[in-house]
């Protein structure tokens, strides 16, 4: 049975909200503890059930109206003043509206709960010593054992000839599906990148999270998720190489 303040703990990771350094305390204790991981598993799945019979609601009416007046082109006013500030006004209200739009319409803890999995998977994986399941720097060799355990077939490139050396791949469990991993080292870090298909395009985007940089991005049908502690450039490199790679031979 967990204590309270564990239970606050687990809250708290699993929205992201732990700083560094008690972020890596907290992931050193779940690596050790089999009931902590199962309760952080227990939670997960909670959320999921919690937003999978949730009522989303369109954007009311009013906030609609506002929106469409707020478009409608500016009366004509005496004075160059006059007309400005009435044109500045509407764009101000479309911007706010927009804003308001935004916010109720994005679900920035399904992102949340994502990147936690990511974080969790590349900690554990450090932590148990488990980096890959086959060890292999040959794409050749990489490609067809994770097509044997996948649906999918994933894009597998060695970059050594970049200072990414290839060191093999597993397959592991993030955001509710089973995904490749590849592992690749950049001197004395580990860089993991999640793949999986995903037919929708999403803008490149990077985040640091509990002394982790994430870098994701969508190429060729593949969405990508770099995780390590590497710098954030190096790991764009990474990244552009993976874009410029992505399509499966």
């Amino acid at each position: 049975m967990i204590s309270e303040e564990t239970a606050r703990l687990l809250n708290a990771y699993l929205d992201g909200e732990l700083d560094p350094v008690n972020g890596r305390e907290f992931e050193a204790q779940l690596a050790a503890s089999a009931e902590l991981r199962a309760a952080l598993e227990s939670m997960r799945g909670q959320s999921a059930a919690i937003r999978a019979v949730a009522d989303y609601h369109v954007a009311p009416e009013s906030l609609r109206a506002r929106i469409g007046a707020a478009a409608q082109p500016v009366e004509r006013v005496r004075g160059v003043r006059a007309r400005w500030w009435r044109g500045a006004a509407a764009l101000a209200l479309v911007a706010l509206a927009s804003v308001a739009l935004t916010l109720w319409f994005v679900r920035p803890g399904a992102d949340r709960e994502l990147t936690a999995d990511l974080l969790a998977s590349h900690v554990r994986a450090t932590l148990d010593q488990r980096l890959y399941d086959v060890a292999s720097s040959d794409q050749h060799t990489v490609k067809p054992w994770l097509s044997a355990r996948l649906p999918y077939s994933p894009p597998v490139n060695d970059f050594s000839g970049h200072g990414f050396d290839l060191l093999g791949a597993r397959v592991d469990f993030v955001g509710g599906r089973q995904v490749a991993v590849l592992v690749y080292k950049r001197r004395q870090h580990v860089v993991d990148v999640f793949l999986w298909p995903d037919p929708t395009p999403a803008p490149r985007r990077t985040l640091t999270r509990e002394g982790f940089n994430v870098e994701s991005l969508s190429r060729d049908g593949m969405r990508f998720f770099l995780v390590s502690d590497l710098n954030r450039n190096e790991l764009g490199d990474l990244a552009r190489l993976l874009a410029a790679h992505a399509a499966a031979p």
